[in-house]
């Protein structure tokens, strides 16, 4: 059955929904845990059940501003649903704003939604979406492997699909994948490792140590295999040397991302093997991990601050990269992210093909999904000024 036959169906049933504006509703994240402020960021995306979910406008304390680019505009306009994990973290909370917002600006009736973490949660929001008659889906998943039966009746009914940030896996009704280039996320972040301490004319040896993210979320393999490939020369050579022995990605991740997993495991290791020694670097993924890192050197580390390499930019993580906590962090700058992605919803609701830069890189197990990378780059104490206030993502006040 096409997607034209099906909301030809459901036109009566619904028409008083549309006049209504459901598509702007959006379903608000479950309870922030016990850490900084959420819009500094959450230290874990913890699941809140779906019944304390009621539907309100999204207000996070301060929204990021919109990408410098406008987005194209839109002739006819039509529904688009955009499904976002949760509101608990900042960067989901900005995403999601950041494409209803620039949506909206270019035509498009939007229904964003944020599902508190929970997988059945999204599953019912995107089959609501589904049946309320949108023409496209943006979806960053909870659990990758958990939306090929929803997906499958977005298929069905002629919906384009596309992947955000998270690859979706194990369908083939994902249409298009918009994220970062993840692979040169990590490589970015070795990199920093390798200059900052000159490991091709440093004698050495460095101890180092290694936190990546949750192993159901396909991006974290390519951030930690990016960073890993950079430093495991040196690694082999001796000059960085892993002292917990644990340095393969199984033994690394961080379920959810959470920061209390990353810190629990973090004073483990550090008591275990750093009491009296120097800790030289410890190579976290994104920022969640890095500030559960952060956390425990405090706690149980008498030694030379090492570096602490993270991703994201949050805000909690760059008032610590300002007190000599956190050495940079990889940016990720989700207004360039969500233009590009509204490109692609506008190209695929006009019925032309959207814009794609890579059809190689991203197999989600039925086939390589066609691609928009956007390029990372780093921030640190030195260049943050730059990148972070002067370009309108975040002002002076929201660091002090």
């Amino acid at each position: 059955m096409t997607g034209k036959l099906v909301k030809s169906l459901l036109c009566i049933s619904t028409v008083a929904l549309l006049l209504a504006g459901c598509g702007k509703s959006e379903e608000v994240g479950g309870t922030i845990p016990p850490q900084p402020v959420a819009r500094e960021r959450a230290s874990s995306e913890a699941a809140a059940p779906a019944a304390e979910e009621k539907k309100e406008e999204a207000a996070p304390a301060a929204e990021a501003p919109k990408a410098e680019e406008p987005a194209p505009a839109a002739s006819g306009g039509g529904n688009v649903g955009v499904s976002m994990p949760t509101k608990d973290l900042q960067r989901w909370n900005q995403d999601g704003i950041n494409i209803r917002d620039q949506l909206q600006e270019a035509g498009y009736e939007v229904d964003l939604q944020f599902a508190s973490n929970d997988v059945q949660t999204q599953i019912a929001q995107i089959e609501n979406m589904i049946n309320n008659g949108c023409g496209c889906l943006v979806v960053a998943a909870i659990d990758s492997e958990s939306l090929g039966d929803v997906l499958g009746k977005a298929k069905s009914a002629g919906i384009s699909v596309v992947s955000y940030d998270r690859l979706i896996m194990g369908t083939d009704a994902v249409t298009y994948y918009a994220t970062f280039d993840n692979y040169k996320v990590g490589t970015v972040q070795g990199t920093y490792v390798k200059d900052t301490l000159d490991l091709d004319n440093a004698d050495g040896p460095f101890n180092i140590e290694f936190t990546a993210g949750d192993p159901g979320d396909n991006n974290a393999g390519f951030f930690f295999n990016g960073a890993y490939d950079v430093l495991k020369p040196y690694i082999d050579e001796g000059k960085l040397v892993v002292k917990s022995g644990e340095q393969t990605f199984e033994a690394v991740a961080t379920a959810a991302w959470a920061s209390e997993t990353a810190q629990a495991r973090a004073e483990k290791i550090l008591t275990a093997n750093y009491s009296g020694e120097d800790l030289d670097v410890w190579l976290c993924s994104n920022d969640s991990t890095a500030f559960g890192v952060e956390n425990a050197l405090e706690a149980v580390y008498k030694g030379k601050y090492p570096i602490v390499t993270g991703q994201d930019c949050d805000v909690a993580n760059v008032k610590n990269m300002l007190a000599g906590k956190q050495a940079m962090s990889v940016f990720k700058d989700t207004r360039t992210l969500a233009s590009k992605t509204v490109e692609m919803v506008d190209a695929i609701m006009k019925g032309s093909e959207a814009p794609i830069n890579d059809t190689k890189t991203y197999d989600n197990g039925t086939g390589v999904i066609p691609s928009f990378l956007c390029d990372p780059v780093f921030a640190d104490a030195n260049n943050y000024k730059a990148l972070l206030i002067d370009s309108g993502y975040y002002s002076e006040s929201d660091l002090q």
